[in-house]
């Protein structure tokens, strides 16, 4: 039996593990080791750490989550979850565990572009974030996917530091209507209906994106704009409400439509940055944590502290 049992271990699931062992709350974080930066080089935004590995910037903030003895990390997959607020139960390798919370931060998977040798750049010349990665393209060439309506402003916001960028449609028709294409073509866009089928150079050194149609795009850096997917299963067998576009709604506290359960990080609406994502976490854990003031918790926790809807009450 736990208080609070954590779904991620990156950087929402973290925060929320964290502020919940301050709070002296008995807490499980499970964490399946897939991460969505799991090959990105450097990490940037987040405050005293920018630029840092995000393999070390986890292992950092595991390092510090050791100091709480109310919290236990395991490796795992969460495979199910059921239940209600004081009454929960997740499978991890098959064995059942209970608690009074849960804390979902089970993040998102992106969309890629089926293109040779991607995966050699991938989170070192080849990104989906310009709000991440958008900084490191100042001065340089280049080359975006995607072909919606929103690539378009994509390509346009890379332009807030690149010094050209190229958007390629991977062959399908480009999906925005006259508007997105003359706010393109004003600002020196060029827009190409063609598949990019691989990326030139090494890891770290990005030269160029062939084209399927034989044409060579000299660029440095590759972005891509298709498709983000929250892991937002747990949440519907639960029960929570979930928006159109896949994400956990929630409310200013972190907490979901299903009560005791709350949600975090990039599962949810909003900006997708580390540095957000360890806020969101952050609100997450604190505001569980204090749902727990008057209950009794699992056995090994700390007296629980005054219930405020009693406590606060007016004399009589």
């Amino acid at each position: 039996m736990f208080d609070v049992v954590v779904v991620g271990g990156g950087p929402a699931g973290l925060a929320a593990a964290g502020w919940l062992g301050r709070y002296r709350r008995r807490t499980l974080l499970v964490d399946s080791g897939r991460y969505r930066n799991a090959t990105v080089v450097a990490s940037h935004g987040y405050l005293g750490s920018d630029g840092m590995n995000p393999a070390d910037l986890r292992a950092r903030a595991r390092a510090d989550l050791a100091a709480y003895q109310m919290v236990e990390t395991r490796a795992g997959e969460v495979s199910a979850a059921a239940g209600s607020r004081g009454d929960f139960t997740v499978t991890v390798a098959g064995q059942q565990i209970s608690a009074l919370r849960l804390v979902l931060a089970t993040g998102v998977s992106d969309a890629f572009p089926e293109v040779d040798n991607f995966f050699e750049h991938y989170g070192a010349s080849a990104f989906h974030c310009p709000s991440c990665d958008g900084y490191e393209a100042s001065g340089k060439h280049v080359v975006a996917v995607g072909w919606s309506a929103a690539a378009a402003g994509f390509a346009l916001l890379l332009l807030d530091w690149a010094a050209s960028v190229t958007l390629v449609t991977d062959g399908r028709g480009f999906e925005g209507d006259d508007v997105y294409l003359t706010a393109l073509q004003r600002n020196g866009i060029e827009l190409i209906v063609d598949d990019a089928v691989s990326l030139e150079g090494r890891r770290g050194d990005l030269r160029a994106v062939q084209l399927r149609g034989g044409r060579r795009l000299d660029c440095q850096l590759f972005f891509f704009s298709i498709a983000h997917y929250p892991h937002a299963e747990l949440a519907r067998h639960l029960g929570c409400a979930v928006s159109a576009e896949g994400h956990v709604e929630v409310a200013e506290t972190g907490e979901s439509s299903v009560p005791g359960v709350y949600a975090a990080g990039d599962l949810t609406p909003g900006m997708q940055l580390v540095q957000v994502a360890a806020a969101k976490g952050t609100i997450a854990g604190v505001s569980c944590a204090m749902s727990l003031q008057g209950e009794a918790g699992a056995p090994g926790s700390p007296l629980p502290g005054p219930d405020p809807e009693v406590e606060l009450q007016p004399p009589s």
